[in-house]
């Protein structure tokens, strides 16, 4: 099957997974198995964003706390409930400061305590502001409960004061209207709103979502400061409070101290006056500022829409970076949608989509570690002792490259081997010969990887590796040259442990050499290796071989130098004519020295080589045989020794063997 296929078939199991991601989160949220947890991300909500409306400066409200029950108590010796004569004196007050409505969240079901002319002093307050509004409450089974005579037929409006908090306790939505026998009954909030607009609504929806303003938003003033004003205004006096405070304003009256039992918990308190409700549903009247439910099978479209796309994503992720981007990403996306319809007045479900997205996330990277997860942990087991980390990744994150095939590119290409490595194996048991291979050439593989190589291939001792490929690597020539040095350093760090393996001291060759050739899955259709074909390739294995000739270590070629390798130590040996290849090349030699100063001889080896080439052939022979060249370097004495032996030598070694 082809790779496309096989991303085809992965993705559309990933949609698939994605799909029942958000048809289990939307099963889960249409059952209400969700709410309380969408209800916290509501508040949530409703806490950041929660701003004043066009209407809330018109809003006031009179609560009747804990400080009025005291000086009632206190001042005029009044029991609770109180006299309904105080709650007429209010209503006077607000007269008398010009509010435009009068709203009581405050039920006069039963007889005053003090007589029936209690009932009819509030009846006569209320009547003599004719915007005001009273209270009746409808239970549980539809029962309506009204207020006692004087105030029904004294209020000008009365509206409902039940309501029905959602399941936690917390109030967010508001019933504009209840059904009573064959009537409809309007909330204290819409008869308020009805009164003030000199308008009849009509069939309002019966339940509202609530917007909010934030705490404080909405003026309050103690009962008792109201109270007292109005006597105080009575009697000729200066009020405690300026009537100018309510002017205009539709003013709510109503209880905040605990022991009333009338505090409701809201998305912003969990302690607040029912009344605040009351008014908050009228701000929403006012402004048309309700919170409207997104349409559910748009929240369905878009949660299966997102779901399948973040399976297929997960699944085409692999790097765990990249893995917690996605998360990062994806899952914070419902609460910033939500927060945003918020603001438009859009009650956008979060935790459904955050569900969907979760499982289907979850559910995506399951699948890619099922398939390619396990196609990753094989390619990096089978390949991790025989390519670089980059390589393998590259690998990883494109399988495709595995297919058969090349491409033309410059690479620098090593090639090594032990001298002697035949008579060494003839020595050896198989055992002994076994243990020094493998720690020889994981030390030498190790140095290579390090550097950024990949390994081709081993061939008995041998070891072939390049650079500059699958990954550009503009310091390839470079990298190759230090890998050839670090090597050798090596090898003569490690004599004595080798030396108590093998028997005798091992001696290494090394060749490099930078130019163009074919690199890449290269073999059969059954069984291919990822390496190199070219004559740059021959030619770095024909300069190892090309050491036997000099004594050297290692042996580069001039494009290994002219590709970035000049910074290292390094002396010019002369041109080679390497068997099978007609045209000579100039070849060098890399200082592994320690010390930062080259050798003596290397000075007597260049100015032997310069005679050598300007035809002074017996000057360059007593100078590379003088008492100055003392140093132990095969290189010079092979020097000598060709000068000797080859009529006018002009420093070109023709090799007749690899």
């Amino acid at each position: 099957m082809s790779v496309d296929k096989q991303t085809r078939r992965r993705s559309l199991g990933a949609a698939a997974l994605g799909l029942v991601a958000a048809a289990l989160s939307l099963a889960l949220w249409l059952g209400g198995a969700l709410d309380r947890v969408e209800n916290v991300t509501w508040d949530l909500r409703v806490r950041q964003v929660a701003t004043p409306s066009a209407a809330s400066d018109s809003i006031a409200l009179i609560l009747l706390d804990q400080a009025s029950l005291d000086w009632g108590a206190k001042v005029n010796a009044w029991p609770w409930p109180w006299p309904r004569e105080a709650y007429a004196a209010l209503i006077g007050f607000c007269r008398r400061a010009g509010a435009r409505t009068v709203t009581f969240d405050v039920l006069f079901t039963e007889p005053s305590f003090f007589g029936v002319w209690d009932d009819q002093a509030l009846g006569d307050a209320m009547a003599a502001a004719p915007d005001v509004v009273g209270a009746c409450f409808v239970d549980g089974n539809s029962q309506l409960t009204w207020p006692v005579p004087e105030v029904r037929q004294g209020a000008a409006r009365l509206g409902n004061v039940s309501g029905h908090p959602d399941a936690d306790g917390v109030v967010r939505r508001a019933p504009l209207a209840f059904a009573v026998d064959d009537t409809v009954l309007a909330s204290l909030s819409l008869a308020t709103y009805e009164l003030a607009e000199s308008a009849l609504v009509g069939q309002p929806e019966r339940t509202r979502i609530l917007r909010y303003a934030p705490a404080g938003t909405y003026p309050a003033y103690s009962a008792a400061a109201v109270i007292q004003s109005e006597i105080q205004l009575m009697d000729g006096g200066q009020p405690n409070l300026d009537p100018q405070s309510l002017r205009g304003r539709h003013v709510f009256v109503g209880f905040s101290a605990p022991g009333l039992l009338d505090l409701r918990a809201t998305p912003l308190s969990r302690v607040s006056p029912g009344v605040v409700v009351h008014a908050t549903a009228f701000d929403n009247l006012m402004t048309d500022g309700f919170v409207t439910a997104s349409p559910r099978s748009i929240v369905a479209l878009v949660t299966v829409v997102l779901a399948m796309l973040a399976a297929v994503l997960a699944l085409r992720t692999s790097r765990l970076a990249l893995q917690v981007v996605l998360f990062a990403v994806a899952l914070p996306l419902p609460a910033l949608l939500g927060l945003g319809l918020y603001t438009t007045g859009q009650w956008w479900p979060v935790v459904p989509m955050t569900l969907a997205l979760l499982l289907a996330l979850v559910g995506g990277l399951g699948l890619n570690w099922a398939t390619e997860g396990r196609q990753r942990r094989f390619l990096k087991n089978a390949f991790r002792h025989y390519l670089s980390p980059h390589v393998i990744e590259r690998l990883v994150d494109d399988p495709s490259r595995l297919q058969l095939g090349g491409e033309r590119r410059e690479l620098s290409i090593f090639f090594s081997d032990l001298a002697g490595f035949t008579g060494l194996g003839e020595s050896l048991d198989p055992e002994t010969l076994t243990e020094l291979l493998n720690t020889y050439l994981s030390a030498m593989t190790d140095i290579i990887l390090d550097e950024g190589g990949t390994l081709d291939k081993y061939e008995g001792d041998a070891i072939i590796a390049f650079w500059n490929a699958p990954l550009d690597q503009p310091d390839h020539a470079l990298r190759a040259a230090r890998a050839a040095v670090r090597c050798q350093q090596e090898l003569t760090a490690r004599t004595a442990e080798w030396r108590h393996i093998a028997g005798r001291d091992l001696s290494m060759r090394i060749g490099v050499h930078t130019g163009p050739v074919v690199v890449g899955n290269l073999g059969s259709r059954q069984r291919f290796d990822y390496t190199v074909l070219g004559d740059a390739a021959n030619l770095a294995s024909r300069l190892e071989g090309a050491n036997k000739a000099f004594g050297t270590g290692i042996m580069i070629s001039e494009a290994v130098l002219d590709a970035g390798a000049r910074a290292l130590p390094h002396r010019e040996l002369g041109r080679v004519q390497v068997v099978g290849r007609e045209e000579p090349v100039s070849v060098y030699e890399l200082d592994v020295s320690p010390g930062s100063e080259l050798p003596g001889s290397w000075m007597v080896f260049r100015e032997a080589l310069e005679l050598v080439r300007a035809g002074q052939g017996m000057d360059a022979y007593r100078l590379a045989t003088s008492p100055e060249a003392t140093d132990d370097d095969p290189a010079l004495a092979s020097l000598a020794a060709r000068i000797r032996d080859e009529d006018d030598f002009r420093g070109l070694w023709r090799l007749d063997s690899k």
